[in-house]
């Protein structure tokens, strides 16, 4: 995973212009929710983009999480808690 500098809240980009960290989350949300293999992963994104006041992300979140076991939500659950920790 990712690890972003949370200092100022802003994540660049390669075009040099500034993404509010959570955008940048909601959008590897969203790409992570396209491979059925990365939903834990993709449910973690949101989480973490939800905590940063994404609009959109409690929903991709709960709207994914209704095709997953509650082991796989446990497990995202815990990445994101982990993911905050460190950074």
């Amino acid at each position: 995973m990712a690890r972003f500098e949370l200092q100022d809240a802003h994540f660049g980009t390669a075009l040099g212009t500034a993404v509010p960290l959570g955008e940048t989350l909601f959008a590897m949300g969203l790409r992570m929710a396209a491979n059925p293999r990365e939903l834990v992963s993709a449910h973690m994104y949101f989480n973490l983009a939800d905590r940063m006041g994404v609009e959109d992300a409690a929903f991709h979140r709960q709207d994914l999480a209704a095709g997953m076991t509650r082991v796989q939500i446990a497990r995202a659950q815990r990445a994101a808690r982990e993911w905050l920790a460190r950074n």
